[in-house]
């Protein structure tokens, strides 16, 4: 056998070369990757707890009952954005219940600048938390250099509040404006068939009108007036201000400011907003002596409330069995099908409450709403599946959040009991079909469409075609149908006359006050109060009871991203623009979301789009 030439031998070693180096290669990106995965699990865990030290309240983000999806985009791209960044409201609750009862927390201190947003409702639910770490005697101080107003309702319910000598706190009252695109949309030859019942359902309005109808402006004021009205006199109590020093200040600001010479933090100092006026080295100087403790680098001793809360939660290896409610959380737009955490999806929170609902020992089930509706479809699934979880002896209590309006009230019509925020907004009780087509654009570019169908509906609901008049016939009727089921439905589910439920429907948006005086909820409180009710309905005891908080189960990549996302933080809506930028397109960025979201087979839809609660 002859041996192979000399120019056959250098490319066998170079192959045999290149081959050793893959493999070598592969097997170090994989080792790399162990350790990454070591690192990002294993290491950088939060320190051993001081002796002495306080809560750090650091709340960087929005307040949220449940985390969204992270994307891999998301989770590994940029500089970590408040803008982004979600905090979960029961995190903030324990953490703080848990520090009441810490011998080694000697004080709660709040630093807000980066709080995006976290609405009243969430805001007065972390206030009783509050009270009950202040019932200790331990000082509960905030500290910051600009207090926005969902910044200053929070410091507030603080002991002491000290703010910048440069700082402000310009407060400004509540407000809700929306964007209409009628004009845009005919700009766009985009022609939008919107159908509703309900006088006063107002998703119609920002495609149908310019401007916001006199009607809805009078009854969007009501309930924003209700919920300021909560804001000032939760503010003025707290801060001891004579009744209307919130308005006055607000509505004499100019007047303030000059009297004052332009120096706002001492406006808000001699208006009783703040207590002191301290630069940061002089409040970490008086926080150390606060707080009775200063770490190595200087600065008051202290610890992150999220770390604090996941060092003493206790870790679940094993299904639980005894008695106890479970809480499931359906927060954000509602859709049909399966939807990711921060949306709510027909079948996957059907599936969810089901779960929950069979595991051994769960006794009630409290539902967490926060959302403006959506899909009908979607909503129909949610009720009935609540309608068989109580049909097999589970009760079922609601805890209405910030919002739970239209499809948000449909699937809670039914409860047993129906618990909401002082602060909550609700009702929105009616229906509406919404259907675009785009035939006026694509003519404009030449594009014409034609063809033949075997009926006189085959083909009638391309979006490159007119709307068929009986598809419209259609729409309609389905808008109608619906809307008297939903009727019916409230009526049965909460015991009310026709006539009743008449009075308080029509899309109106109710405050939380307003809505019990109609009989569309039954009491008003926290989350943690509905969950006592349920207790007590399920036979538990109410004061003395185990919680499950149980939430979609997530697959290895989407516990990885979310690792990779707390770790890194998250970038912004839209990657490499700036914040004002971002501002700037963010109408846009909401009607192409809105749009998106119109997801329902049937296009039937009960969502409230004004109700964005302050």
């Amino acid at each position: 056998m002859s041996r192979p030439s000399p120019i056959r031998r250098l490319f066998s070693a170079l192959w045999r070369g290149l081959t050793w180096f893959r493999l070598a290669l592969s097997n170090l990106l994989f080792l790399a990757f162990l350790v990454f995965i070591y690192v990002l699990y294993f290491s950088g865990g939060p320190p051993p707890q001081p002796e002495k030290a306080a809560l750090l309240l650091n709340l960087g983000g929005t307040l949220v009952d449940e985390k969204s999806e992270v994307s891999p985009l998301q989770a590994l791209a940029g500089e970590p954005s408040p803008a982004e960044r979600e905090i979960v409201l029961r995190d903030v609750l324990d953490a703080i219940q848990e520090a009441a009862r810490d011998p080694a927390i000697t004080a709660l201190v709040m630093e807000l600048d980066f709080l995006v947003s976290a609405g009243i409702s969430k805001s007065l639910e972390i206030a009783a938390a509050i009270d009950t770490f202040k019932a200790t005697g331990k000082p509960v101080i905030a500290v910051g250099d600009y207090f926005t107003q969902d910044q200053y309702l929070l410091a507030s319910q603080a002991d002491e509040v000290i703010l910048h000598p440069m700082g402000a706190v310009p407060l400004e009252g509540f407000a809700s404006y929306r964007n209409h695109f009628r004009q845009a949309l005919d700009k766009a030859l985009v022609t939008m068939h919107v159908f509703y019942a309900g006088e006063h359902k107002s998703m119609a309005e920002p495609f149908l009108r310019d401007d916001m109808s006199e009607g809805e402006k009078a009854i969007t004021l009501a309930w924003l007036e209700d919920l300021w009205r909560e804001y000032v006199t939760v503010v003025e109590s707290r801060r001891n201000l004579p009744p209307g020093s919130l308005d006055s200040y607000i509505n004499r600001y100019a007047e303030h400011l000059t009297a004052a010479g332009g120096n706002s933090a001492r406006v808000a100092q001699e208006q009783g907003l703040v207590d002191t006026l301290l630069s940061r080295a002089d409040a970490n100087d008086y926080l150390i002596e606060r707080v009775g403790a200063e770490d190595d680098e200087g600065f008051y001793e202290a610890v992150f409330f999220e770390s604090y809360i996941n060092s003493k939660r206790p870790v679940a290896f094993t299904q639980r069995t005894e008695d106890r409610v479970a809480v499931v959380t359906a927060e954000g737009n509602m859709m049909s099908g399966e939807q990711p955490p921060g949306t709510i999806g027909g079948d996957s929170l059907s599936r969810l409450l089901r779960q929950a609902a069979e595991q051994p020992g769960v006794k009630a089930l409290v539902l967490r709403v926060n959302t403006g509706g959506g899909s009908v479809l979607a909503a129909e699934r949610i009720r009935q599946t609540i309608a068989r979880i109580r049909e097999a002896g589970t009760p079922v209590v609601i805890s209405m959040g910030a919002i739970a309006a239209s499809g948000g009230y449909y699937i809670a019509a039914e409860a047993d009991e129906i618990w909401a925020t002082p602060t909550t907004i609700t009702g929105s009780i009616g229906v509406f079909a919404a259907f675009p087509t785009f035939e006026r654009l694509l003519e404009r570019i030449g594009v014409t469409t034609d063809g033949v169908g075997t009926t006189e509906l085959a083909g009638s609901l391309r979006l490159d075609r007119p709307l068929n008049p009986q598809v419209a016939e259609t729409l309609a009727s389905g808008v109608d149908f619906t809307y008297r089921e939903f009727l019916q439905l409230v009526a049965s589910g909460r015991g009310l006359s026709e006539e009743a439920v008449q009075a308080a429907a029509g899309g109106r948006v109710w405050s939380a006050a307003d809505a019990q005086v109609l009989g569309l909820i039954d009491e008003l409180g926290s989350l943690r109060e509905a969950i006592a009710a349920a207790a007590e309905l399920g036979g538990l005891d109410p004061q003395r009871h185990p919680v499950e908080y149980v939430q979609q189960p997530l697959s290895p990549r989407d516990m990885l991203l979310r690792q990779l996302a707390s770790r890194v933080g998250v970038s912004g809506l839209l990657p490499g623009l700036d914040a004002g930028m971002q501002q700037l397109l963010q109408p846009v960025a909401t009607a192409a979301r809105t749009l998106t979201e119109l997801n329902d087979p049937a296009h039937l839809y009960m969502r409230c789009v004004g109700c964005a609660a302050p």
